[in-house]
């Protein structure tokens, strides 16, 4: 005998917050990733205080582009956010490596990756083990 397991489907709010979360944090990983490329003056400043080369920035700035358009493609978003989850676990060892206490930044970023992904995504929620309703 087979079980079917049965996914509750989101209401369309939900879904909608999460795709308006998840476009808001992907336009703001697009300028981050802009900006690796054009190398203005203040973020060859801030990269080279963190101890890294200029030369790195735009391949960083590579990784995130990539990183972005996986998480905003649906079929590629949960490959995407995994991937994100580590580019900003390394920004967030970065900025407590040189005790810059903005190591928050990333880590807010990392939580609302996952909260855009949680909404738009019912079969994700599935996997984790939150439980619903009163325990008893």
């Amino acid at each position: 005998m087979e079980t079917e397991i049965r996914i509750p489907t989101a209401s369309k709010k939900k879904v909608w917050a999460g795709r308006i979360i998840s476009a808001l944090l992907v336009l703001l990983l697009l300028m981050g990733a802009v900006s690796a490329f054009m190398q203005p003056d203040n973020a060859v400043k801030g990269f080279e205080e963190f101890g890294y080369p200029r030369r790195l920035l735009p391949i960083l700035g590579g990784v995130e582009l990539a990183c972005a358009i996986l998480y905003a493609i649906p079929r590629t978003s949960v490959l995407g956010a995994i991937l994100l989850t580590g580019y900003l676990g390394g920004a967030t060892a970065t900025h407590v490596r040189v005790g810059d206490p903005k190591f928050v930044v990333p880590v807010i970023v990392g939580i609302i990756v996952w909260l855009g992904l949680l909404l738009r995504e019912d079969r994700l929620g599935a996997l984790l083990p939150f439980r619903r309703g009163r325990a008893g």
